[in-house]
């Protein structure tokens, strides 16, 4: 699969954005390494992961997947050939922008990673708590000092967004340029059209996590029980919700009309999309890595494209 320019820096990436998600809970240490082994051997290059990454787990503090992804890249020796984003904000033990939580966060990010900067480095959440002018100061020295190369946002409403973007304007500082929101088949209210408008004018890219809805655009969950695991349950209201049913047979008749699967479909379907020029989606074992590339390479017709533009109107 060709790399594509992550919006306007010179970051080259795989349309696949390896969530590094599952690294260190859904995955042990080896069979992490396993599947970046095979995404690396697979072409990719792209792999996003969090300091909070999996501090939600009993016995873990946080900081785990970005561990793994370090000593990974150490034992191969890749560094240079990975693009590496992560994130602050989210960790309950460094929770928020406050500057001075930022600088100590990335610092300790980096020693985790075994590396001297990252390629995007994200506000996790938005903090309203902290003043604009303030975040924005803070990331553009971590820009200029070298220990990050682009910024990103995640989880931002357009109005936050907008206001940030008119503040490092302003006063000269570096922005963002990508952003990471909720956005799939059936969850779309996060990138309205307002939204994506604001994306392409800005030159601005969206990488979009829960690409498969917890695993309710697999179809795996459809016929049986959707509480048998953490993610399962998360389905459970789109499995009682009839417009949302509606839209995974819509998925699937364009699926088989490909003869793909719904994974690969929707994974398809969000990178027809220009604002987006990659998606992230995990994979505990190499083998679902199979999948998800697949989604990299389908070509989907307009009509179907439309089809499933249409399959899914937010309440």
């Amino acid at each position: 699969m060709e790399r594509v320019q992550l919006a306007d820096t010179n970051l080259m990436v795989h349309p696949l954005h390896l969530g590094g998600n599952p690294f260190g809970w859904g995955a042990d240490r080896d069979q992490s390494f396993a599947v970046l082994d095979a995404y690396a051997e697979a072409g990719g290059n792209f792999i996003d992961t969090a300091d909070a990454y999996s501090v939600w787990v009993d016995g873990n503090s946080g900081g785990e997947s970005e561990t793994i992804i370090g000593e990974w890249m150490a034992s191969r020796g890749n560094r240079d050939d990975m693009v590496i984003a992560t994130k602050v904000g989210m960790h309950p033990k460094h929770k928020g922008l406050d500057p001075a939580n930022i600088r100590d966060c990335i610092d300790a990010s980096l020693r985790r990673l075994g590396t001297d900067h990252v390629d995007v480095y994200y506000a996790h959440a938005d903090d309203e708590d902290v003043d604009q002018v303030a975040v924005a100061e803070t990331f553009d020295a971590l820009v200029r000092s070298g220990k990050v190369s682009y910024l990103g946002a995640s989880n931002f409403t357009l109005n936050r967004l907008q206001s940030a973007m008119k503040i490092s304007a302003k006063y000269s500082l570096a922005c963002y340029r990508v952003v990471q929101d909720r956005y799939n088949l059936v969850a779309r209210s996060a990138v309205d059209p307002q939204k994506q408008a604001y994306l392409r004018s800005n030159g601005i890219a969206e990488l979009p996590f829960h690409s498969l809805a917890s695993g309710f655009l697999t179809g795996k969950h459809t016929g049986g029980d959707a509480t048998g695991s953490v993610r399962g349950e998360r389905v459970a209201d789109l499995l009682e919700n009839q417009e949302a049913l509606r839209a995974l047979e819509i998925l699937d008749d364009v699926a088989s009309a490909h003869n793909a699967t719904m994974t690969a479909t929707t994974l398809a379907w969000q990178l027809s999309h220009d604002f987006i020029p990659s998606t992230i989606a995990p994979a505990r074992v190499p083998e679902q890595l199979t999948e998800l590339l697949a989604g990299t390479e389908l070509q989907l017709a307009d009509d179907e494209i439309t089809a499933l533009n249409e399959a899914w109107v937010e309440a």
